[in-house]
């Protein structure tokens, strides 16, 4: 084989490789396109009902703690709307988003420290129990259908209040914090 015939091998082995790269990242870009649904967070929050009138009834409560830029609430948006269509009338759907500084004091309160943070609240505003991360539609319809029965919700943390009771040690003298004795 001659430089020549080698040269056309490697030109067509290399022209191979970039026509398949190309058709993989065209069928990779239009599986993730088909994939995410066309509903967005907007959709959802604006068929969510607003934290005052939730509170005010006599409703169980699903708080959702979102941001646009979340691409675990953005994946959850179809289901959190058709469970807020199934549910309606029987449990509350609320969505705050944690970018606008209006939640601040509900982002304290319930302890948000990542998203998305759901929070349960029973007919009489009480926690019954929190959870973080996406959750698949099976078991977020597990919780509220607890919910409606007065049951304990599975797989979620419970935030009952209460906490252990610790007292860190301290040493005697401490006039001079370098001490460790």
């Amino acid at each position: 084989m001659n430089s020549t015939d080698l040269n056309s091998a490697n030109y067509f082995r290399n022209l191979l490789v970039a026509i398949a790269a190309m058709i993989l990242t065209i069928v990779l870009f239009f599986s993730l396109r088909a994939q995410n649904s066309d509903v967005s967070l907007k959709a959802v929050a604006a068929a969510a009902l607003p934290l005052d009138l939730a509170i005010a009834n006599p409703q169980p409560t699903v708080m959702e703690f979102y941001a646009d830029w979340c691409t675990s609430c953005q994946s959850m948006a179809a289901d959190n709307l058709a469970l807020q269509q199934q549910y309606a009338g029987k449990i509350n759907f609320v969505m705050l988003n944690v970018d606008n500084n209006k939640w601040l004091p509900e982002v304290e309160k319930f302890g948000v420290d990542g998203i998305p943070h759901f929070v349960f609240l029973g007919s009489d505003n009480a926690v019954l129990g929190s959870a973080i991360g996406a959750i698949p539609r099976n078991i977020l319809t597990e919780n509220l259908e607890s919910m409606l029965a007065n049951l304990p919700l599975p797989n979620i943390r419970v935030n009952s209040g209460e906490v252990s009771t610790f007292s860190a040690p301290r040493p005697a003298d401490t006039s001079n914090p370098r001490d460790h004795a």
